[in-house]
């Protein structure tokens, strides 16, 4: 990836974390934290998942994101445990390109965003 496309990415990111959002997209509600340089840090913010067809993307602001490793239960379906057809915790934005998914039964999905990408790869119905 080109310094100038990591450049678009993590202004694109950046700017997600700051505007209005529908389920699952990034609000004003999003805390941002500084490193002890005064430099920002990861931003965290309430999100909640679609998982109605398993764990595999997620958009954040107007970023589309693929999972590292996508959860499904085999059938196109979230796995046992998992809400549907959302799960509610946080998203973490590590950098301009990844993030973070938790919530408070213990689940964590790391994502990385697809760059030039303006829709899902797969629609769930």
């Amino acid at each position: 990836m080109t310094d100038k496309l990591r450049y678009v990415v993590a202004l694109l990111a950046a700017g997600a974390l700051t505007g209005c959002a529908a389920a699952g997209e990034v609000g004003p509600a999003a805390q941002a934290t500084r490193s002890a340089q005064g430099a920002p840090a990861a931003r965290t913010i309430p999100f909640d998942l679609l998982t109605h067809c398993g764990i595999d993307e997620a958009r954040i602001g107007k970023t589309y994101f693929e999972a590292s490793i996508p959860l499904s239960d085999g059938s196109g379906n979230p796995p046992r445990g998992w809400g549907n057809p959302t799960q509610h915790g946080t998203m973490t934005m590590t950098s301009g390109t990844e993030a973070v998914f938790t919530d408070d039964a213990g689940h964590e999905v790391h994502f990385r965003a697809r760059p030039a990408a303006n829709t899902f790869k797969h629609l769930c119905a």
